[in-house]
């Protein structure tokens, strides 16, 4: 897969991707990064690539020529007009499966905006995905491009050293993942469950299984909606629910 990022900032993109799992991807060929300079496109010595908004308002907005020109050297260059995907907390919010489709792509470009955003017009003509990593508001597109090329990434295959991991973990069926243990079978007073010392691999699967559950009821019970559970199961959170209702009145009590 080819990443091509667009941004003011290329070092800050080559550092931040070329270290732990995908820089070794990188290295081995599995991945390919490149970090476009928007501003090698500007029409001035000074390589400026903003300008005031038509109408007033505060700060600056990046001049929609310095971004199609950066686009077209891609398109061009790859032989198509590629999936550009504009980092904004305007968009839809970014999920696993979203990262798992994005996987599929030959190409995929990263467009990072920055000051008060970038000229509507460019962003008609080039963008296919408006993406957001959170309801809040950053600098610039960097952090959150290099967080979805990580996620993506891990659905790359080859990329793992163990392509199994990057399908069971958190929000794998729309469960959390299961809590985990190493040695030492004894830490600070805490003892690793019993089950996973057992060797008994249904009944480990079984547990694994109750933990994501709770998990998920605790902690993200919005991803419940979308997981599939058996009757049995949805009893269990019911009276998982229940049991959580009953404590915290209990508490509140005291």
């Amino acid at each position: 897969m080819d990443f091509h990022v667009l941004t003011l900032f290329p070092e800050m993109i080559e550092n931040g991707m070329n270290t732990s799992i995908t820089g070794r991807a990188i290295s081995k060929g599995l991945l390919s990064l490149e970090a476009v300079n928007i501003r090698d496109f500007a029409f001035n010595k000074h390589q400026k690539v903003d300008d005031y908004p038509y109408g007033g308002g505060a700060g600056m907005l990046m001049q929609a020529e310095p971004v199609f020109l950066a686009w077209e050297s891609i398109a061009q260059r790859i032989g198509r007009k590629p999936r550009v995907v504009y980092l904004t907390p305007q968009g839809k919010v970014f999920n696993q499966e979203m990262a798992k489709n994005m996987a599929m792509e030959e190409d995929l470009v990263f467009l990072c905006g920055h000051y008060e955003g970038i000229d509507e017009r460019v962003l008609e003509e080039i963008v296919t995905d408006y993406v957001s990593i959170g309801d809040y508001v950053l600098t610039g597109g960097e952090l959150p491009a290099m967080v979805m090329m990580d996620s993506i990434s891990r659905m790359v295959p080859g990329v793992l050293s163990n392509q199994e991991s990057g399908e069971t973990e958190s929000f794998a069926g729309n469960l959390l993942e299961y809590p985990q243990y190493s040695r030492p079978e004894e830490w600070h007073g805490k003892k690793v469950p019993e089950v996973l010392l057992s060797g008994h691999h249904a009944n480990v699967e079984k547990w694994r299984r109750e933990q994501s559950i709770i998990r998920t009821a605790k902690w993200r019970p919005d991803l419940l909606k979308r997981a599939e559970l058996t009757n049995q199961e949805w009893n269990y959170v019911r009276q998982l629910k229940k049991q959580w209702k009953e404590e915290s009145e209990r508490n509140e009590d005291i």
